[in-house]
């Protein structure tokens, strides 16, 4: 049966800009289908995926996806396979897809300015976010290749400003600093700018009680601890001094404004190396 108004989820472990992107792109072949779109990003475990899955089980639709993490589309695959939904890799041929899961028609031509063209610098931002994805927070997959490396304790916006980079087609791997752990750094090449970013142990507190308390977690940890905060700063920044890595004080700093500031230095780096 034709469907005028159909359900439309897009679900991403990444920032959701490509599904959104491509999702735009195919709308445009179907004239006069009023498509009713929701967006997820950043999904990153099953239990966001089980509550995506409630509110797809009450307005049942397709679900348009991206997914780096194997096992995490494997479980997304599978709650949509219990349900009766259909979810689709969005860089499969989406239109077959739409096409046949609403019984829908495509123009024979489509008009000039609708569909946006996939150019090779599209195609370079989506790497550089899947490697994003891949080398975040100090998994040792392919640092030798980063571009840039971001290192620094937790909750200095690490991963955020690599996914921020990455939509300019930077390929960003971080490293976290975690107190009486001795970080990784056997991979990284010569040719790639390591970064250290830091806040002050007040604002580090600030973020991190949040962040406790958006996790309903009522037991206050050392990872809370002021004295605890100075030190793993403290010992961060000594690692960046002894191997001569730029820092940069992320205390006040918006995303937009590390990410500019990363930049800076990540042109200088690249004159040095010419």
């Amino acid at each position: 049966m034709l469907n005028n108004n159909p359900h439309i989820y897009l679900i991403s472990d990444s920032t959701g800009e490509t599904v959104s992107i491509v999702a735009r792109s195919v709308y445009a072949r179907f004239e006069n289908i009023n498509f009713n779109e929701s967006r997820w990003a950043l999904i990153r475990t099953n239990k966001q995926i089980d509550n995506i899955i409630k509110l797809v089980k009450d307005k049942p639709g397709m679900i348009l996806y991206t997914m780096i993490n194997k096992k995490l589309e494997e479980y997304l695959q599978q709650k949509c396979t219990d349900i009766k939904v259909k979810a689709h890799p969005i860089l499969d041929s989406t239109i077959t897809a739409l096409k046949k899961g609403f019984e829908l028609k495509t123009e024979n031509k489509q008009k000039p300015g609708k569909q946006h063209s996939l150019s090779d610098d599209y195609f370079e931002r989506i790497e550089a976010l899947q490697y994003a994805i891949a080398n975040d927070d100090g998994q040792i997959m392919e640092q030798n290749e980063a571009d840039i490396i971001l290192f620094g304790v937790s909750r200095t916006s690490k991963t955020p400003t690599s996914i921020y980079l990455a939509n300019k087609g930077i390929k960003v791997a971080n490293i976290p600093f975690v107190l009486n752990q001795k970080p990784n750094l056997s991979t990284i090449s010569k040719n790639t700018l390591v970064v250290g970013l830091f806040a002050s142990p007040e604002r580090l507190q600030q973020i991190r009680l949040s962040r406790l308390k958006s996790l309903k977690e009522k037991n206050k940890t050392k990872y809370v601890e002021m004295e605890f905060l100075k030190k793993e700063v403290k010992e961060a920044k000594t690692i960046c001094i002894k191997n001569s890595w730029v820092t940069i004080d992320v205390t006040k700093k918006s995303i937009e404004e590390i990410a500019a500031t990363v930049l800076e230095y990540y042109k200088i780096f690249k004159k040095k190396k010419i």
